[in-house]
């Protein structure tokens, strides 16, 4: 089994409360549609983390890789569920 490298685990790390702040306040935006505020802040979570990974290859800082947007997004889904199973 291959190891995590070590940068993974701080996109991951970092993923956790940017999905608990993007769904918390998507709830605030709309109060009563909790499936649509899950929408929206999941797109954004995965607009954010591929989005950066975007950058770093168009700009050429840093470094394109895609297992670490995917980090960002498994994070940004748990933070995600901890608001979702709080609210």
């Amino acid at each position: 089994m291959k190891k995590i490298a070590r940068d993974k685990w701080k996109h991951f790390y970092v993923g956790i409360p940017l999905g608990a702040l993007l769904f918390w306040l998507s709830i605030l935006i709309w109060p009563s549609q909790q499936w649509l505020a899950l929408a929206v802040a999941s797109a954004i979570l995965i607009a954010i983390c591929y989005g950066f990974e975007v950058f770093s290859k168009v700009t050429g800082f840093g470094h394109y890789e895609v297992a670490d947007a995917v980090a960002g997004i498994i994070g940004g889904a748990i933070g995600i569920g901890f608001i979702f199973f709080i609210y």
